[in-house]
């Protein structure tokens, strides 16, 4: 284990490791993983990843857990997603069996990167698929290169499990219906800074509405959104919003707890009937929050100055799975 790393104070920024994971794919046919303390691209200037955007990526964790026994959780249902990112793309796919020996060998080659139980650290890795066929008409290309980028990380909100306060951007589209946000691609969080980043400086997080009517939720910055009303939990339906690893199983564990689970399209004034509501997802888990402001309307969503007792419970039986304190009844660790 590496020792000159504070795993306490590690925030969700890079760290550099050992070495990272690559594998390239020609005219459809890949190659075996390897891993390289090469961090560097040799890509030529008119590749498709940065004339038109043939770029898609991946992010999920390794945990050490209570036992001692490293847990990968659920990379199949990432290397799924990948995979319908490049589709939706036009990215040949990694195949599931590449996808995942290049995490074990990315986490073996790094393992004294993978922080101590207790530390509220992990091992992040991100997954990268990128075109690397050079061209200048558009259209799609037909190599690519995938890469697994392995990093120490901490919680994405400082402070861990606490509240954020969101504010509501009907200047800013995130995506459109039916484009591209149901795939998690590079241009999706492009597209958002212009609303993300005014909103970090006044000390919040940006919540996006739907692109065509302006008055449903879609998500919370480059995270899924879920509410609790009543004994219900409430996660918006779109087309332009991507498929949360982590909102599927906070749904399968909140339907273990006895709520109703309930996927619609979810009015921003339905704030207001709410006791709880978080954003969730790989790097932030949930993080609970605690008013919505709306500066169109002049309105101030209060929804709770603390972690309410629903999410706290589904946030301790998630991590709980991860770290191995529970059993892992769903089988959604890979133990290493």
């Amino acid at each position: 284990m590496v020792n000159n790393i504070d795993w306490s104070t590690l925030g969700f920024h890079y760290t550099e490791t050992d070495c990272i994971v690559r594998a390239a794919c020609h005219d459809g046919v890949w190659e075996e993983p390897y891993a390289t303390k090469n961090k560097y691209l040799h890509l030529h200037v008119s590749a498709t990843a940065l004339q038109y955007g043939q770029e898609a990526f991946e992010g999920l964790k390794a945990f050490r857990g209570v036992d001692g026994k490293v847990r990968i959780f659920r990379w199949q249902e990432n290397a799924k997603r990948m995979a319908e990112s490049a589709k939706g793309l036009y990215m040949t796919p990694v195949p599931v069996e590449l996808f995942g020996k290049a995490i074990r060998l990315a986490l073996e080659k790094n393992i004294k990167y993978l922080p101590p139980y207790g530390t509220g650290a992990t091992l992040y890795f991100r997954p990268l698929l990128i075109g690397t066929t050079p061209r200048l008409g558009v259209g799609p290309g037909t190599d690519f290169e995938f890469i697994v980028i392995p990093s120490p990380i901490g919680p994405y909100y400082p402070g861990r499990f606490h509240c954020t306060t969101f504010i509501v951007n009907r200047h800013v589209d995130r995506a459109a219906p039916f484009g591209t946000g149901q795939f998690k691609v590079g241009g999706n969080y492009a597209s958002s800074f212009r609303a993300t980043e005014p909103a970090h400086a006044m000390g919040m997080d940006c919540l996006f509405l739907d692109a065509k009517q302006h008055k449903y939720i879609d998500e919370c910055s480059a995270a899924n959104f879920i509410g609790i009303k009543g004994d219900e939990y409430l996660t918006p339906r779109s087309s332009a919003i991507l498929p949360s690893i982590t909102n599927k199983s906070l749904m399968t564990l909140a339907k273990d707890m006895g709520l109703k689970v309930t996927r619609r399209k979810i009015l921003l004034s339905e704030l207001s009937e709410m006791q709880e509501a978080a954003a969730c997802g790989t790097a932030c888990v949930i993080s609970p929050i605690d008013k919505v402001v709306d500066p169109d309307n002049g309105i101030t969503y209060n929804i709770s100055s603390e972690p309410g007792p629903v999410l706290t419970e589904l946030y301790n039986a998630l991590q709980d799975i991860q770290y191995g304190r529970t059993k892992d009844k769903h089988h959604w660790c890979e133990i290493i």
